[in-house]
């Protein structure tokens, strides 16, 4: 009886671990300005996935000047975004296929459900910390690489 109980639980163990959900993949993103020098390096949770993108910084309570998130979407498109249950003000910066600016909205008020545009079609979009952007002189004229940590 007792091994039955065992080997029960070890199945159950073994069944939870292949149905949990992959990790959200990582990596570290540059900001590179018009003279091709990197501005600024910060560490990246990428949003790949439907359910990554919605999920998102909910829920988050800090956010330092070193991290951020990289939403990649499968084709460029009109973006919005909100801040429902997102706590902290974040500079939103969406980011055409060529990996150059097309706007940034700066310091986005937590907690509201108004939405927040891409003036144009992006690919992308990093969020940050509310004031990243004017900290380190993030305009239109950057543009960004990344690169996704080994897993």
């Amino acid at each position: 009886m007792r091994a039955g109980l065992i080997i029960c639980c070890l199945l159950g163990l073994l069944a939870a671990c292949a149905s949990s959900p992959e990790e959200q993949a990582t990596g570290t993103l540059d900001f590179i300005g018009a003279d091709g020098k990197v501005i600024r390096t910060i560490q990246i949770d990428i949003a790949a996935s439907d359910a990554e993108r919605q999920r998102g910084l909910m829920d988050r309570t800090s956010l330092s000047l070193e991290e951020g998130m990289l939403f990649i979407f499968p084709a460029p498109d009109s973006q919005s975004f909100w801040m429902r249950n997102t706590y902290i003000p974040l500079d939103i910066m969406f980011v055409g296929a060529d990996r150059r600016m097309v706007n940034i909205v700066k310091r986005t008020t937590p907690l509201s459900d108004d939405y927040i545009r891409s003036a144009g079609p992006s690919q992308y979009v990093v969020e940050v910390r509310g004031g990243f952007s004017d900290r380190f002189g993030i305009d239109d004229s950057v543009s960004i690489r990344w690169q996704q940590s080994e897993q």
